[in-house]
């Protein structure tokens, strides 16, 4: 493996003007890869402020102004910001951290920076509001304006074709990914060796500071922190902080504890066996990268255990099987989710589901449901099914589903909803509102199996769900021990989540 320059294949020009070499400085601004550790586009902005001999400027900037902003996330956001505060304070890049108090407080700081800078990197991120915020800010930016793909082990470019089915997706990646293997991303791009040579830049310009001034992490994140900002403060942050230092300890927890039974705990309600790495994923506060690195030195793998592809869950990597499992999950179940993203702009739309899904569901349409609950009514967990309460209480208070009850959770939304068009419009409203993984390629991968994205044409049909996978509360029963479960996640009257601690 090697850490050399970025990859070619990861860089899309969105603004294609030459560099200025009168410019101030190189500009990276950090919307989706918010760490300072394995990123591609950080080690992009870093080559080029080299290359001009230029000071390094990072812009971490959090708006207002994104659907479902609240405490919840804006304070994982936050926690982030106080690590790579930290971690770059003693390197030759200015880290600026900016979070907006009010809607477009914060409209034309990049533009600002932009206008002094000799080119800007940004994070080619293919879901939510990013790729339309790129599209808007691109028109006003007057320099090279370069994105970067540092989303997955594979460039999201790579694939000629959209995949709809793990197996062939899976052979594909078999067969490309050791290639790109050999080119990681620089695990410190800021470190000494890494910026050796590189100017400083110990502050931003006064006009620009003072009416953009950088946050005050501390404040934010103290009681009462984020209550002048307006965002939903009904859904309350959860005891999981955000930030790269709690990506990396739970990597570490999840390497030396939960790996060797993860094949089976991880489908185990009253197990922890998850990694819980997802919404650090999301968030960008640790990479697919460090943690491919970690887990193939963990069991020991280097590149000539490779066996011949095959499209199959265990075989290939030539290790132990609970390593192939949580394997297939970061590298097949992750990654199909964003070239679905990458390649298809209706992702989110009923429209993109495989015809044969549609169909039945359109023709079970007008089937009687046996109970129809409202928005809101699911929202409270207030249905008669007792592991579906628990799994959307877990949701609102903590952030997450266990994996396997949020497809029971998603596939009683189905049956429960007036349409199948409804039953979306649920699924993605309350898992983009509490989960912290949501709003994901991954997630949408997630609500969209329910529906028959990934998946294939079940029998016998059935009365509302035709020939959609089939799922119930009773066999999920049997098949999983639950009883912890329950318990925790009982009827209260919490709050719409946790409040988390101060560190």
């Amino acid at each position: 493996m090697s850490f050399e320059t970025v990859p070619q294949i990861r860089i899309r020009v969105a603004k294609d003007l030459p560099l200025r070499t009168d410019g101030d400085w190189v500009l990276y601004w950090m919307t989706a890869f918010r760490r300072t550790g394995s990123n591609f586009a950080l080690q992009h902005a870093r080559d080029l402020a080299k290359k001009l001999n230029k000071p390094l400027v990072i812009l971490e900037a959090l708006r207002v102004r994104y659907r479902w902003a609240s405490d919840r996330f804006h304070r994982f956001v936050i926690d982030g910001m106080i690590d790579n505060r930290a971690a770059t304070a003693d390197t030759d890049a200015l880290y600026y951290p900016y979070v907006e108090s009010k809607p477009g407080e914060g409209s034309g700081l990049v533009g600002e920076l932009a206008q002094r800078a000799c080119a800007v990197v940004s994070d080619d991120y293919p879901c939510f509001f990013h790729p339309s915020m790129i599209a808007v800010v691109s028109r006003k930016i007057v320099c090279r304006f370069e994105l970067v793909d540092s989303n997955c082990l594979m460039p999201l470019s790579i694939a000629e074709r959209t995949f709809t089915v793990a197996h062939s997706y899976r052979r594909h990646m078999q067969k490309v990914l050791p290639i790109h293997l050999e080119c990681m991303p620089d695990l410190r791009p800021l470190d000494k060796r890494s910026t050796r040579g590189l100017p400083k830049l110990l502050k931003l310009p006064n006009t620009i500071a003072k009416r953009w001034p950088a946050a005050d992490l501390e404040k934010l994140t103290s009681e009462g922190g984020l209550t002048a900002i307006p965002i939903d403060h009904s859904v309350l942050p959860t005891t999981m902080h955000g930030g790269s230092k709690a990506a990396d300890k739970l990597l570490l927890q999840f390497l030396n504890r939960r790996l060797a039974s993860y094949n089976h705990d991880r489908n185990e309600p009253d197990s922890e066996g998850s990694s819980e790495l997802s919404p650090y994923l999301h968030f960008g506060h640790i990479s697919p990268h460090e943690i491919f690195q970690k887990l193939m030195e963990k069991v020991g793998w280097h590149p000539g255990m490779f066996h011949k592809p095959n499209g199959k869950v265990n075989g290939f990597w030539g290790v132990r099987e609970d390593a192939e499992a949580f394997l297939d999950q970061l590298c097949t179940w992750r990654e199909i989710g964003f070239n679905m993203c990458w390649r298809e702009p209706n992702f989110d739309r009923f429209e993109s589901l495989p015809v044969w899904a549609q169909q039945t569901m359109n023709e079970h349409a007008a089937d009687p449901r046996e109970h129809v609950y409202s928005l809101e009514q699911l929202d409270a967990a207030g249905t008669y099914d007792s592991i579906w309460n628990a799994a959307q209480r877990q949701l609102v208070r903590e952030g997450r589903i266990h994996n396997y009850l949020r497809m029971l959770w998603g596939k009683k939304i189905y049956q429960w909803s007036s349409t199948p068009q409804a039953a979306l419009e649920a699924m993605i409203e309350l898992n983009n509102k509490y989960a912290l993984d949501g709003r994901d390629p991954n997630s949408y991968s997630g609500i969209f199996w329910v529906l028959g994205r990934y998946d294939r044409a079940w029998g016998p049909e059935r009365p509302v769900f035709g020939k959609l996978r089939y799922m119930t509360s009773a066999n999920t029963a049997k098949k999983h021990a639950l009883t912890e479960y329950l318990k925790r996640y009982a009827k209260s009257e919490d709050p719409r989540g946790s409040v988390s601690p101060r560190r």
